[in-house]
């Protein structure tokens, strides 16, 4: 049996490792490797994540204008399900962190943050690895992309407030930790709110979610040029009136920007167009599914071969992380998948309704994933002490390049084992049906 389930996992790797999608991402990722002269044009990326986010968006709303009574009641109480189990994995992710790695609290607190959010570019690769492999799934899983990635944002800003009202100095460090109330040799910077290249010269802070850099600038104090003293006393100013404010850290301007992002806006916009679409038959909606259902999968291949470029220069970011920080990016990731399957499975053992395996690994996906742009963007605004390039470097260099690759599939098969050892018995459904 064990050696059958084995088996089945790495048949399933394999086939995954070479579909297009994936050859398209390591494509990208030996483009930094090799130190080829290209660079994926910005205006193309944000075009391909704006048509991916609306193809989501679209699908989804059509599917739910299908939804039975019952079902709505359902993908409701899994919204919620989700809401919590994210939040959850948040306040997780901040208490490994501390138990394993020697980051700052308040980098334990905004990588957290990104791992109780989720990534709209692991959703949509595994909804491509679903379709190829012609696994069905549940129709509002869409919806639960958009509602899984808030309870990350609010883990973050809520740990970070604890922390400046604990004696946070203005450069984020704590009582007790190294540094503490000393200026250090390097400032990062407010991050910038335009969309500037990162120090790659690329475009590496780039969100599944859309909407702008999380780049921040490094000033280091030279003891030299009037204009270097300058920028580094503008910089401490920023960064301490932003430390002072503890008690408004959720202040209108970051609450529009978790609830009101670009990401978040085009996903449902999507999905509301889709279901007033498809409420008024199926001929309204036929000319523009070729749009966006057929060519889904080519727009996912070109998305995922800049995403391996982005992958691969993050990686270098890791060079002063430590092992157990690497390791978290890489073992975190199971771990908050199973939970997921878990939950999910609790959730359809209480509905009395049996879920397809597909909706397990969306779900395991969003509680696995992490955020790479739409927490980046709150931390630019709110927490600007933390580190700009840890959080991004787990996220997208270590947890979405493994989770594309082996987790999906491995996520597959959990989702199988678990089903299998706990069958669902449908006493829901025989309850409606006698009603």
């Amino acid at each position: 049996m064990e050696h059958s389930i084995l088996q089945e996992f790495l048949h399933n790797v394999s086939h995954n490792l070479f579909k297009p999608l994936l050859l398209f991402f390591y494509m990208g990722f030996l483009v930094p490797i090799l130190r080829v002269p290209f660079e994926f044009p910005k205006v193309i990326y944000q075009g391909l994540t704006i048509y991916l986010l609306v193809s989501i968006g679209w699908k989804g709303g059509e599917e739910l204008a299908t939804l039975e009574t019952h079902e709505l009641k359902q993908a409701l109480g899994f919204m919620v399900v989700g809401f919590i189990t994210n939040f959850f994995i948040g306040i997780l992710a901040y208490f490994i962190l501390r138990s394993v790695t020697k980051v700052r609290q308040i980098d334990a607190a905004t990588v957290s943050a990104y791992y109780g959010s989720d990534s709209a570019g692991t959703f949509v690769t595994c909804v491509g690895v679903l379709g190829a492999a012609g696994m069905v799934y549940a129709k509002y899983m869409p919806v639960m992309l958009a509602i899984m990635e808030i309870p990350g944002c609010l883990v973050g800003l809520y740990l970070v407030s604890r922390m400046r009202n604990s004696g946070m100095d203005k450069w984020g460090n704590m009582p007790g930790e190294v540094g503490y109330n000393q200026k250090p040799l390097t400032m990062p910077a407010v991050a910038s709110h335009g969309h500037d290249e990162d120090e790659h010269g690329g475009h590496g802070g780039h969100d599944s979610h859309g909407g702008g850099h999380a780049t921040q600038v490094v000033k280091r104090v030279h003891g030299g040029t009037a204009t270097a003293v300058l920028e580094e006393e503008q910089v401490t100013t920023e960064v301490a009136s932003v430390s002072k404010k503890g008690k408004s850290v959720f202040s209108a301007k970051v609450l529009h920007e978790i609830f009101l992002n670009p990401g978040l806006y085009l996903l449902f916009g999507g999905i509301v167009i889709g279901f007033l679409s498809q409420l008024q038959g199926k001929k309204v909606v036929e000319d523009d599914d070729r749009l966006f259902k057929d060519l889904f999968q080519p727009i996912l291949c070109l998305f995922l071969l800049e995403m391996g470029m982005t992958a691969c220069q993050r990686l270098r970011d890791l060079k002063t992380a430590g092992g157990a920080f690497i390791a978290f990016g890489l073992i975190a990731p199971n771990i908050f998948a199973f939970i997921g399957i878990c939950v999910a499975h609790a959730y359809s053992l209480m509905l009395g309704e049996p879920f397809d395996v597909g909706t397990y690994v969306l779900f395991s996906v969003l509680c696995a994933a992490a955020s790479y742009i739409a927490v980046p963007a709150i931390q630019r605004l709110a927490i600007p002490e933390a580190s700009p390039t840890l959080p991004l470097a787990a996220s997208l260099g270590l947890t979405f390049t493994y989770n594309v690759t082996i987790g999906i599939p491995l996520y597959i098969e959990i989702a199988k084992a678990v089903t299998k050892a706990w069958p669902v018995v449908e006493h829901a459904a025989q309850h409606a049906t006698g009603a």
